[in-house]
């Protein structure tokens, strides 16, 4: 069983809670290296550097990274759905604003729940966890889902492209955690990933005639090496430990929270307007994951 556990304990869900504020204030990160870099080469250049120090953690710790475990074509398909999540949604913000982009992109939740009836023994969602991702996802919507409101064609376009984005994620997870992935070291299975998309992203960026880099100030590096050396590298790393090790839908239930991390991280370092609804929002969502983690018979 890899030991894997039914429910989430304390270390997980401080693991967890971390994770979310740190990708939520990547939000931030990334709007402030777009002055500089473009995105979806940013997001190349951030695989690259955490490739690059995924490999050198498990050369030091001794971890077996070329050795022929029957991963590698999985780890080929983790990789490319992984970068083809990332296109879409840098691509997708082209065509619609990012308030939008984040109810699309957070129906992910949803895809790890089919996928784990389907695919993943185990892991079937009962009727209360179930109302537990509808909550959490209607706290999402209600801190941002007044810019749905009339949207235009070009809107639509792009909200396509972020559900597609959130098939990518969800999926990504699914096949980690179903197949042979699942019992290789994280490390291992992050490598595959960043570096598929360390290939693919900047490849991404010509095809999408990207500007490219044009200037670096120690913010803009700053916000790169943030992205790179605590998100790509470290989150990531951390994240992966918690797929191989618990069930897939209950960890996902808590990314709802990285959107509401986002919208406190733009307050509160871009004076961007937080509002009461922000409130409800966080209790929606706080409801939401009890519902989901809680356990069975209460």
């Amino acid at each position: 069983m890899n030991g894997r556990v039914e429910v989430l304990d304390s270390k997980a869900i401080l693991v967890l809670v971390v994770l979310c504020a740190s990708w939520g204030l990547q939000q931030v990160a990334i709007k402030i290296a777009n002055v500089g870099i473009s995105p979806v080469l940013q997001a190349g250049i951030r695989s690259a550097g955490a490739a690059m120090l995924v490999w050198i953690w498990m050369v030091i710790r001794r971890k077996a990274f070329l050795n022929k475990d029957g991963t590698f074509w999985w780890g080929i398909g983790a990789g490319l759905l992984f970068s083809a999540e990332f296109i879409l949604i840098y691509w997708g913000l082209q065509f619609t604003v990012a308030s939008r982009a984040v109810i699309f992109l957070y129906t992910s939740p949803f895809i790890v729940a089919l996928g784990a009836q389907l695919f993943i023994p185990g892991e079937s969602l009962r009727k209360t966890q179930v109302a537990g991702l509808c909550c959490a996802f209607c706290g999402v919507f209600a801190a941002v889902g007044e810019s749905l409101q009339s949207p235009s064609v070009r809107m639509l376009i792009g909200d396509g492209m972020l559900v597609g984005a959130a098939v990518f994620w969800g999926a990504t997870t699914v096949l980690i955690k179903a197949g042979p992935l699942s019992r290789i070291s994280p490390s291992k299975t992050l490598l595959y990933q960043l570096s598929v998309s360390a290939m693919i992203l900047p490849l991404g960026s010509l095809c999408m005639h990207e500007s490219g880099v044009v200037q670096i100030t120690p913010v803009i590096a700053g916000s790169l090496i943030y992205q790179s050396v605590w998100i790509a590298f470290i989150t990531y790393l951390a994240w992966f430990w918690l797929v191989k090790k618990y069930p897939a839908s209950r960890l996902a239930s808590f990314t709802f929270l990285t959107p509401l991390f986002g919208v406190i991280a733009g307050g509160v370092l871009l004076d961007e307007p937080i509002t009461a609804m922000l409130l409800l929002s966080l209790t929606l969502v706080a409801i939401g994951i009890y519902l989901v983690n809680r356990p069975f018979g209460e």
